[in-house]
């Protein structure tokens, strides 16, 4: 077990008393504009909005983040992982004074965006791929087909209606038949083909409508009743059943239309596939019932679909929703900060559901550039006047470990995910395990990862002849945590290392600084 000496703990102490902070959300009105625009129109639309609400709650906004904050923040979000120290000297070093924005549109033209983006839509479209085998078996061609639409900028929209009306075949969904079709066919497998499955799935992540608690009965407080729930799954009666014999089998009617009813479990009533907003399906003879369902879904006056995505990528970026929980739109009464949403998601529409542009109006608001480091903690982040601390998902933190330490993966993403899987949830209310803590310490990856001999990027900077021990510090804290050291912490920090004697021992203190660092809250928190 590594010891950690009182000067490495005075480190992490500071680096915890930075990096404290929390956020809970609540939010302004705003009053929908008629007008479209581009994304910076928008973006000064929403800082308008914003700065008015601060006004009237007599709410001194954080100050701007510093540069290196501001880095780190859309790299861990764009990409996934934290920029490299080289990276970091660029942009700090940077006098320009539109640099990020042109670092938001070389992150979003980098092929590690396409590889973060894939993985983040996957996890949300088919979450079940983490914990169930069946679905993992199917998750990498779901992954490809979903790779193909971001590199080609694929509208939103056109995404889910893909998923909704493919046509499902062996090829495509037979897993006895050896190597899948990249498809989105991958959706139905995961769901186990099971109309209730996929009408829950449907209703929650594509409309924000938590359906699936009237599945079994009705609430006597739900706005959602059960013939509500199983009218949506009827769009889904003629998705064959698991096995090869049953693919591509619609199972028609008597008449030879497509299937559109069916049987509310335990009872003996039949309903038949309606909208959830009471609109009648526009059936059309030679269209499948999931294609109707797909128009519909992804129509521009339908009430649900622009708000529920525009939601979900807010709070991406801000670690909560404009409306809570983020997938369910149905707990937004008394919102403030419903206009604010309904006017994002009309231009949402405007711009053909390009996540691209909500992406460039939401990173270059004033919200979004703002420190952390809150003037008036609770009311300043309820009304997104400082930027949220958000914990790290299992990704960030492991690839931002390879990044910051050059070690290679390997096997060691895979079993990092399965032990850090709890950290997935709410980012403003992430926390850390014991089991978790104690991998972070003392497993294998970290030690050797801050060991010189083996560590790529500690045995460079160890080694480097042109780095003084200054030097040398301050590339560990650009390489980790995307910012020079500040001079109290080089005052504590300096004197550390060059009382060792020797070349060797003074290579081991700054082993214990890295480990310090990678093991701090700093490192661990997007802030």
């Amino acid at each position: 077990m590594r010891l950690v000496s009182p000067w490495i703990a005075v480190l992490m102490m500071v680096a915890a008393a930075r990096a404290e902070g929390t956020a809970d959300v609540r939010g302004a009105r705003s009053d929908p504009v008629k007008s479209g625009g581009d994304a910076r129109t928008l973006t000064a639309r929403v800082d308008a909005v914003l700065a008015a609400r601060w006004a009237e709650a007599k709410i001194r906004p954080a100050p701007v983040a510093a540069d290196g904050e501001f880095l780190r923040r859309v790299s861990l979000d764009l990409i996934g992982k934290i920029p490299t120290a080289a990276e970091t000297r660029d942009f700090l070093d940077d006098p320009s004074k539109d640099k990020r924005v042109a670092l938001v549109e070389r992150l979003l033209d980098s092929p590690a965006y396409t590889a973060c983006a894939t993985e983040i839509w996957r996890r949300l479209l088919l979450p079940e791929a983490d914990t169930e085998d069946l679905a993992r078996q199917v998750a990498g061609n779901f992954e490809a087909w979903l790779r193909s639409k971001v590199i080609e900028e694929a509208g939103y929209d056109r995404i889910v209606r893909e998923i909704l009306a493919v046509k499902l075949n062996a090829r495509n969904t037979d897993l006895t038949a050896g190597r899948l079709d990249a498809s989105p066919a991958a959706y139905y497998v995961a769901k186990e083909r099971k109309p209730e499955n996929l009408a829950a799935g449907v209703a929650r992540v594509f409309l924000g409508i938590r359906l699936e608690c009237a599945q079994c009965h009705n609430h006597p407080f739900a706005r959602w009743k059960r013939e509500q729930f199983w009218s949506l799954a009827a769009f889904f009666a003629e998705v064959p059943a698991e096995g090869p014999e049953n693919v591509g089998i619609a199972r028609p009617e008597r008449n030879g239309a497509p299937r559109r009813e069916l049987t509310i479990p335990g009872t003996k009533k039949v309903v038949t596939a309606s909208h959830l907003d009471g609109s009648t399906p526009a059936w059309r003879p030679r269209a499948d019932t999931r294609e109707i369902l797909a128009e519909w879904v992804t129509a521009p006056d339908n009430p649900y679909f622009a708000r529920a995505v525009v939601n979900r990528v807010w709070a991406r970026f801000f670690g909560v929703g404009l409306i809570e929980p983020a997938d369910d739109l149905d707990g937004e009464a008394g919102s403030e900060l419903s206009g604010l949403l309904d006017e994002l998601a009309g231009q949402f529409r405007a711009h053909r559901y390009n996540l691209k542009f909500l992406i460039r109006v939401l990173t270059a608001t004033e919200a979004y550039n703002l420190s952390s480091v809150a003037h008036q903690a609770e009311s300043a982040t309820s009304m997104f006047a400082s930027m949220p601390v958000r914990g790290l998902s299992p990704r960030q933190l492991f690839d931002s470990l390879t990044q910051a330490t050059g070690a290679e993966p390997g096997d060691a993403r895979a079993r990092f995910l399965e032990l850090f899987a709890s950290r997935e949830d709410r980012p403003v209310e992430a926390e850390t395990t014991i089991i978790q803590a104690l991998t972070m310490m003392n497993g294998s990856y970290i030690d050797g990862a801050t060991n010189p001999e083996t560590s790529q990027v500690l045995g460079a900077i160890v080694k480097a002849p042109f780095l003084d021990t200054p030097g040398r510090i301050a590339t560990l804290y650009l390489a980790t945590l995307t910012r020079r050291p500040r001079p109290d912490e080089l005052t504590f920090l300096v004197p550390f290392v060059e009382r060792r004697k020797t070349a060797l021992d003074q290579q081991k203190a700054l082993a214990d600084i890295f480990w310090a660092i990678l093991n701090g809250p700093e490192f661990h928190l997007n802030h």
